[in-house]
């Protein structure tokens, strides 16, 4: 990429491995990785992108991220610099996109605030939490979502979750938005109560998730009505390998990364269980996690 050079103040470097920023630890070169250090640097960032025509994408930690073998065209913006987390009313909690979602529960828990422990145990920040519904038990985050803090068209603005769309592991955003920060109205509710979530929550997931090996948690949505898990082991998808990607021995609904797998490894192991499941119970099953990148 023939970029004329500028500067952030944050961080920006070239041709970055993309295997250092995602959970599967797969993924080529970015072009750019920005680091930005707060809404100003991204504006006059995303200013100087859109001047040098260069494409961009947002990512948060990488947790629920496949990018391709081929990396990145363009710039990746970080927003793991964007991690403050406020108190702003009695029972609301302003929260940065890139604040990790154990630590919001803590945060609203240190205050006597409650109703989002679902989300201590699942890795990540907030601002992927929301771009994806994220949930557990019935629940989504969006449902204790007030309002939203995007980057839309070079502008900050603020957006109630009644003027968006939003469903099971959706929101529909406009191109180009970025999620700045999330208000949350919470519940009061003792600190040992949202203890004894984080715990049942850890335990739980300690149980079904510890698969040993660098992996994106859920690589599928949950079909309507129906466990993604079950369908691949019925399809007897339980720990398929291709290369070095396999199907989870611990949870079919992982795809772990078990030593120098490519992210074209996964690729075709998910659509070898794709194949499988809607052979065995005419069920296409659709990704959760990003795919992004070239091949």
């Amino acid at each position: 990429m023939n970029a004329e050079p500028f500067q952030i103040r944050g961080q920006l470097l070239r041709d970055e491995p993309m295997n250092r920023h995602t959970s599967l630890k797969v993924g080529g070169p970015a072009d750019l990785f920005a680091i930005p250090e707060d809404a100003e640097d991204l504006q006059g960032l995303l200013a100087c992108l859109q001047e040098q025509r260069i494409p961009w994408i947002t990512i948060g930690r990488g947790y629920n991220l496949l990018v391709r073998d081929g990396g990145i065209r363009g710039a990746v913006i970080s927003l793991e610099r964007f991690n403050r987390i406020t108190l702003i009313a009695d029972t609301q909690i302003l929260a940065e996109a890139g604040a990790e979602n154990l630590a919001m529960v803590r945060f609203a828990q240190q205050r006597g605030l409650g109703g989002i422990g679902f989300i201590s145990g699942i890795p990540g920040t907030i601002g992927g939490a929301i771009r994806m519904n994220a949930g557990a038990y019935g629940q989504g985050i969006l449902e204790h979502t007030e309002c939203l803090t995007l980057l839309r068209d070079g502008l900050v603005r603020t957006f109630c979750m009644s003027d968006l769309q939003y469903g099971y592991r959706h929101l529909h955003l406009e191109a180009g938005d970025i999620v700045l920060a999330a208000q949350f109205n919470l519940h009061e509710r003792e600190a040992q109560h949202t203890e004894e979530e984080i715990r049942k929550d850890t335990e739980l997931r300690r149980s079904k998730h510890n698969v040993g090996f660098p992996s994106a948690g859920s690589f599928f949505k949950n079909p309507n009505g129906q466990a993604s898990w079950r369908l691949i082991d019925a399809a007897g998808m339980r720990g398929v390998r291709v290369g070095g990607a396999q199907v989870s021995e611990q949870h079919s609904n992982f795809l772990v990364n078990t030593g120098n797998a490519t992210a074209a490894d996964f690729l075709q192991l998910a659509k070898t269980v794709k194949n499988a499941v809607f052979a065995t119970s005419g069920v296409t099953l659709e990704e959760e996690v990003r795919i992004v990148g070239d091949v």
